[in-house]
Order: C-alpha cells, then structure tokens, then sequence
C-alpha cells in the first residue's frame, strides 16, 4: 500500500478516474476517494463525446466498444416556427460530429483500467496530498467544506432522461427539436445499425412531474407527439430519470487546504453546469482535466503539483472558454423560453439564415466538435 501521495482526487466518476489515469501516466501517486455508492436502478443517462473526448479517452484505452459508442453522422435542428438546422460529418470531413456512449459502459471501461494502474490507489477517505482535486460533481460537500461560493441560476425545467426503441433504424442520425417552452432530443444508441435513442427532454417541472407518472405507452405516446410522430413506434425500454436544469459556475477554482497541508483545485461539475441543451457538460469536465494535467506535466521539475501559480494558470484557461459557452447556451435557452409570435419568427428565420451561412456552421460545428 502507498503511504504518501502526490494528488488526491475527491470524486470517481468520469471525470475523477480519467483525471487519475492521465497524472498516473505522469508518474503521479494518485489516492482516487471513491466512497460506496448507494444502490440505484438502471444509469439511463448517455454523454454526448466530442472528437477531443474521444481522443482522450482513446490514448487512455478506455474507449468502450462500438455498441456502446455510437458514432453521429448528422445533426437536425428544428425549431418551432419551420426553422432548421443541419449539421454534417461528411461536410467536416470527419467520421462523426459526436459520439452518443452509454454512461455505464464507460465507466466499467474506467474503473477497469484504473483497477490495473498500480500508481492510482482507491480510498473510502481523504488523505494529505499536495493537490487535492475535487471531481464530486454539483452536489459536491467538499466544495463547501473548503467555503467556495456556488453561484447557481435555476431554469424552470427539468430534464428527463430515458431509452426508446423505434421499428426504424437511427441512421446514426441526432435530433433535436426546439418546442414552445421545452427542448427534446433524439441521440442514437446501439452502434451503427443500432434502433434505439437515449431521450433527453427539458420540459417545464409541473409537465415534469406529469410525465414522470405515466404509463410507458403513454409516455411514448406523449414522446411521439412532440417529436412530429417520427417514423417507426416508439417503446419506451427502460427506467426515467429526471434532475432539475441550473447553470452554476464556482467563484474560485483553486485555494489553500483549510489546515494549510496543500493546495485545492475543482473540475468537472464541481466547478461548473451548463445547459444539457448543447451537449457539452461532459466534454467541458474533461477539457478540465486534460488542461489540468498538461499543466501539471509541463511544470519545472522543482515545482510541487500543488504550487499555486500551477493552479492559477489552470483556473484562468478554463474559466474563459466555459464562460463563453454558458453564456451561449444560457442564450439560446432564453431565446426559445419566449413565446411571443414575433420573437418565434425572428428565431427561426435566423435558424434559417445560420444553416445557409456554412463557414460560420462550419466554424461552429468544430468548435462544438473540439477541433479548433
């Protein structure tokens, strides 16, 4: 057993054992908190995982196999007044815009690979480090423990997430569909030939809890209908899920341990949630991490992990590119959120003009893609 460690990280999920593979890699002593979880049903959930994501978890071998990493081809964006998008791998040259991967299959993927780092240690508890990383999520007690402010702005929606089969195909193909106070999407799953989606449905609370107490075939039924009856029935096959939606953003990224031991940084949710409506809240955690141990990696050779202008550099890189998609996202959430007819036409007359504008899709679309 380790008796001293280099980091500490607090927190292992995704984001939290990815952060450990990369420092072990470096030859890091990482002790990976993982307190027991409280038994749970089915994880319906399913990340969408951009070019850069991929990558990553691919150099750590982690990356689960196709049936659980469904590569997406095309994207279309509809809004609710004719309004359209449509966004394509072919036209970016690339195999897949995003990859829709199942939460389950990736964390086994993880948590094997850690299970076999002999530099990476599980705990029940915290121990001394000099950099304690906290990837508890948003819910995270530590944050609090160290007196970081969470600044949070609720939406009036919550999101609900199942998994539906169609007598059709996906085609690898995303949908998603901006309607009069709720947004609803479509991600493929099952691989390549795959006729399942995982749903993601932001839809005011009260709606929320209606739609959480019915039937399955109801549910269906009511899934079918706000999505223009797509082709194929829809079944609904697995549990839901619902959370409530909230932007959050920490004050502070970094700090001194309360008892002085070492230093502190956040990452992953614990620092930050945007909007699920663009499908980056997992990228953005792990764009944290891959920052984080760039940095750490790059460091003199007599400068602790924990050296506070190490952490400082992390904090201002990060903080800048997710300001400007919170903002972005927060945006188009309002924008949509507005019933009035002529700010409807407005919005989708510019939808309109944004697809027929291809080098700013174009842009756009790497951006989203992390490839710029």
């Amino acid at each position: 057993m380790m008796q001293a460690y280099d980091l500490c990280i607090r927190g292992a999920g995704v984001v939290g054992q990815t952060l450990a593979l990369l420092l072990a890699k470096e030859r890091l002593r990482v002790a990976l908190v993982a307190p027991p979880r409280p038994a749970t049903g089915p994880d319906v959930r399913a990340y969408a995982l951009n070019s850069s994501s991929q990558q990553l978890l691919a150099s750590l071998r982690c990356w689960p196999e196709p049936e659980a990493a469904t590569p997406v081809t095309d994207m279309w964006v509809s809004g609710d007044q004719g309004g359209s998008v449509h966004f394509s791998a072919a036209q970016q040259q690339t195999p897949a815009l995003t990859w829709i991967v199942d939460v389950p299959a990736l964390e086994a993927r993880l948590g094997e690979a850690v299970r076999y780092q002999p530099l990476i240690e599980r705990l029940d508890a915290p121990v001394p480090a000099a950099l304690t990383v906290v990837c508890e999520g948003r819910a995270s007690s530590t944050r609090a423990e160290f007196g970081v402010d969470y600044e949070t702005q609720p939406y009036p929606h919550t999101a609900i997430a199942a998994r539906l089969e169609s007598d059709e195909a996906h085609g690898q193909q995303a949908r998603q569909w901006f309607l009069p106070g709720q947004v609803l999407a479509f991600l493929p799953l099952g691989g390549e030939q795959g006729n399942s989606v995982a749903l993601v449905w932001s839809v005011p609370h009260a709606e929320a809890a209606e739609l959480m107490s019915l039937a399955p075939t109801e549910f269906a039924e009511r899934v079918a209908a706000a999505a223009g009856r797509p082709a194929g029935s829809l079944r609904l096959i697995s549990e839901r899920a619902s959370w409530t939606l909230q932007q959050s953003r920490a004050d502070r990224w970094t700090g001194r341990m309360p008892d002085g031991s070492g230093h502190w940084a956040l990452a992953g949710d614990a620092a930050h949630a945007v909007h699920p409506l663009a499908g980056q809240g997992l990228n953005l955690g792990l764009g944290d991490v891959q920052a984080l141990a760039r940095i750490l990696s790059q460091r003199d050779y007599w400068r602790s992990v924990g050296d506070p202008r190490l952490l400082r550099r992390y904090e201002r890189e990060r903080k800048a590119g997710i300001w400007a998609l919170g903002l972005a996202g927060d945006s188009l959430q309002r924008l949509f959120d507005l019933p009035q007819a002529p700010v409807q036409l407005a919005r989708n007359w510019g939808m309109t003009q944004f697809d027929r504008l291809v080098p700013l899709k174009s842009w756009v679309t790497r951006m989203a893609m992390g490839l710029n």
